[in-house]
């Protein structure tokens, strides 16, 4: 019986300072909650460039009810890049409030009509109904919430169908809303990839079989950012702000104020070339950083494949770091956040290093996911090549992995014990927001040709949690980028802001998440609007969802 127990149990007891610790678990519910969706990307035998890609998800509440819905981007027919109206349509799930789900896309109008890649949510009007940017290999497009459970492709009056580069229109891939100005309205931020064509391309092979070329082979992009105009277009101010010569393959793209001065900057994780920072100077430019910042390379100088990138406070020093992901043989680099501008790798030393140096990642986050308040880290895994098993002992699908926070500086690997999230599969795009609002953050995954999974977290422990759903009133609607600090009944202080964008393609909760162990008040949560107006909650209960409304001043 001992043995047994050995064997079975020893998982349980993970980890900090012996203390017994209950397993972060999942269960995958997309089937009997009605959520039927397979990413299809037209896989040729050639394997053209945006194939593997596909795609980004968003977990958001469109109608207001209270419950987080799901959206799932789509390819189209290649080498056409058009849409199949049954076969490759975009897909909105309304969220009906008892973990089932109901297609909803027809009566939404939400179909989409390009090769897709990513999703990112963000209020541009202030309305109250969150909006839709989708990012296309072929054109963007920008769908304005109705507020009656429809939207409206408003892509050509705003102005942000994407931009041009050499005569051509750029091939999206991120998006991330911010207000870079604090002028109190969103702004769009759009990573753009490579110049790629479906006619001409190179072709290139492994042992005889035609597999997805090196990125080394496209020549880079500019990114995109487009200001908000206030009157529901937008001004392509890329040049005016400094991107236009900065070039890069841009996938990820992540925001936080990382050096305090009151402005938002913006992280790309570039694929095989060197990762971005663009520090935003006073509102008016961006200055790249990332050498001087110590990001734009992992620990050995080298570049890699930038995927998904999620940029948080992951060690509750009020200073957010950077997680990226890449593939194997180049680990998973954790950029922690120094202060005074400053970052430092501390992949290995954070126990990252050897386990991600075997891994292919996608969409990822930084999130608390056993609610003990310390940020644990979450991955949407697969391998580039979907034939790597037939030249290499590798294998095409992988596990969504967990590695959990130990409150050390260090975190362990606990795919083994997390249920559902370890089933291997073609993993591409990843979100995560409570989906029940029962305090525990689930994650919505993509699969690429096959089956999306939605991934109910069932941790079983006695911890507590609070969400903050802020509504911003001289700041962006949304609270897009302020910033949250709370301290517990017991002392434990933490950080996070508000952000949709995170990980690869995709687009999470805005709501603010904080675990508070065995807290069940919250001593202070100290807000720093956009607008720079704090804003202090005292003895503030536990377990619920709280509206925070920003106040006059």
């Amino acid at each position: 019986m001992l043995s047994r127990c050995l064997l079975v149990c020893l998982p349980v007891l993970a980890l900090a300072a012996g203390a017994l610790v209950a397993p972060i678990t999942f269960d995958d519910i997309a089937e009997p909650a009605g959520v039927r969706f397979v990413s299809d990307n037209s896989t040729t035998p050639a394997r053209q460039q945006p194939e593997g890609l596909v795609a980004g998800v968003a977990v958001f509440d469109y109608d207001g009810d209270g419950y987080l819905d799901l959206y799932f981007v789509n390819g189209a027919g290649m080498p056409s890049l058009v849409k199949d109206s049954a076969k490759h349509k975009n897909r909105l799930f309304h969220n009906n409030g008892n973990l089932t789900f109901t297609d909803v896309t027809d009566k939404a109008g939400l179909g989409g009509a390009g090769y897709g890649m990513g999703v990112s949510v963000g209020d541009y009007d202030n309305d109250g109904w969150p909006d839709l940017y989708i990012s296309n290999v072929n054109g963007n497009q920008l769908f304005h919430n109705n507020g009656d459970g429809t939207f409206t492709d408003v892509t050509e009056k705003a102005g942000v169908g994407g931009g041009v580069y050499n005569g051509k229109k750029m091939w999206s891939v991120s998006a991330a809303w911010l207000d870079y100005n604090n002028d109190g309205l969103l702004d769009l931020f759009v990573s753009n990839y490579c110049v790629w064509d479906a006619v001409g391309g190179p072709e290139c092979l492994s042992n005889g079989q035609h597999v997805y070329c090196s990125p080394r082979h496209y020549k880079p992009l500019p990114h995109t950012l487009y200001r908000n105009n206030g009157d529901g277009t937008f001004t392509d101010v890329s040049a005016e702000v400094g991107l236009s010569d900065q070039l890069g393959r841009g996938m990820g793209v992540a925001i936080a104020d990382y050096d305090g001065d009151g402005y938002t900057d913006v992280f790309v994780a570039n694929d095989d070339a060197p990762f971005q920072l663009f520090h935003n100077v006073g509102g008016k430019r961006f200055e790249e950083v990332a050498a001087n910042a110590g990001v734009q390379f992992p620990e050995n100088g080298n570049v890699i494949s930038g995927m998904g990138v999620d940029f948080r406070d992951v060690f509750n020093k009020g200073l957010p770091s950077l997680w990226v992901t890449a593939i194997e043989k180049e680990s998973f680099p954790l950029f922690v956040n120094l202060g005074k501008g400053q970052f430092a790798d501390k992949t290995s030393a954070a126990g990252l290093g050897r386990d991600t140096y075997e891994m292919s990642g996608w969409s990822n986050a930084i999130v608390d996911l056993d609610n003990d308040g310390w940020k644990d880290l979450m991955v949407a895994r697969s391998n580039v090549q979907d034939s790597i098993a037939l030249y290499s002992p590798r294998q095409y699908e992988e596990p969504v992995t967990v590695f959990r926070n130990l409150g050390t500086g260090r975190f362990q690997n606990v795919t083994a014990t997390a249920g559902a999230a370890s089933d291997k599969r073609a993993h591409r795009g990843l979100a995560t927001g409570d989906l029940d609002n029962d305090g525990r953050m689930d994650a919505v995954v993509s699969v690429l040709n096959g089956q999306a999974r939605v991934l109910h977290n069932t941790t079983q422990n006695a911890n507590h949690w609070i969400l903050l759903k802020l509504t911003g009133t001289k700041s962006n609607r949304m609270g897009i980028g302020a910033k949250v600090k709370l301290t517990t009944a017991d002392g434990l202080t933490q950080y996070n802001h508000v952000t949709t964008s995170a990980g690869y393609a995709s687009s999470s909760d805005s709501r603010v998440h904080f675990g508070l162990g065995a807290s069940s008040t919250v001593k202070e949560i100290e807000i720093t609007w956009p607008s720079r107006i704090r804003q202090v909650l005292r003895d503030v209960a536990a377990d619920r969802v709280v509206p925070v409304t920003e106040p006059a001043r």
